[in-house]
């Protein structure tokens, strides 16, 4: 199981450090995507949560406090459908498209919740991590 679980993890944050790279290479488009979706200032926001979604990843990864890491990840994705994926603010392909990206980010925020459960559950009984949660609820 607990090579499952540390493959889980490996498959999950991919997705998520693919997104990093896009928030520190292509910055400045992002900041002009952001920007007009309403975030403002929108380019230290696209670094604060490049770096927000790589120390989140990199928790769940190595296994370091992942609690604190899918926090993280839950934060950057629950603002990033509400703010950036308004899909109600839209209409024709643009909706159906900022539809698709703000119901992916809830899934994903849904995945990380049931990851931070099971996380808190399990506690120091998960193998192949560094540390156990850092929070004890």
């Amino acid at each position: 199981m607990d090579v499952l679980f540390l493959i889980g993890r490996i498959l999950f944050v991919l997705l998520f450090f693919g997104s990093a790279m896009g928030h520190f290479t292509q910055t400045d488009s992002m900041a002009g995507y952001a920007e007009s979706r309403g975030v403002r200032p929108a380019r230290p926001a696209v670094l604060i949560t490049g770096v927000q979604i790589v120390v989140g990843a990199l928790l769940v990864l190595f296994g370091i406090w992942m609690d604190v890491g899918f926090i993280l990840l839950v934060i950057f994705l629950l603002s990033t459908a509400f703010l950036i994926h308004s899909f109600w603010r839209d209409s024709g392909e643009t909706r159906f498209n900022e539809q698709i990206h703000f119901m992916k980010d809830l899934a994903l925020a849904g995945a990380s919740l049931a990851l931070l459960a099971a996380v808190w559950m399990l506690g120091d009984d998960l193998g192949l991590t560094i540390t156990g949660p850092l929070f004890n609820p």
